[in-house]
């Protein structure tokens, strides 16, 4: 049996995702802000997930060359899932601008708490 539990880490994972999704759909339909401070910090968690998987899987990788494949496989869904993640942020951006008029792209969360 593996010790690798790839539905628990990836699990966790599209939950997160689909609560950033979800915040940023709902601030479009409603034309509100007020979301994007909690959407860049949870997508601040996923890229923070991310690269531990990213650190987990090559580690597997390397202990068993068996694993190589599996573990590109999933990989690829782990960079799919903060890919979502990232486009929900700059949905989030894009709906600050819509409604403040203001450019909130990279800055500190503390910056963008000020603007929203």
């Amino acid at each position: 049996k593996s010790r690798f539990s790839p539905l628990i880490v990836l699990s966790a994972r599209v939950v997160l995702v689909m609560k950033i999704l979800h915040l940023s759909l709902e601030g479009c339909a409603r034309i509100d802000s007020s979301s994007l401070a909690e959407v860049i910090r949870e997508d601040i968690a996923v890229d923070d997930q991310f690269r531990n998987t990213l650190r987990l899987l090559i580690s597997y990788m390397i202990e068993d060359s068996r694993t190589i494949s599996r573990s590109i496989d999933l990989l690829f869904i782990a960079k799919a899932l903060e890919r979502i993640g990232d486009h929900s942020k700059n949905m989030s951006e894009h709906v600050v601008y819509m409604v403040k008029g203001r450019d909130v792209r990279h800055q500190d969360i503390e910056d963008v708490e000020k603007q929203v």
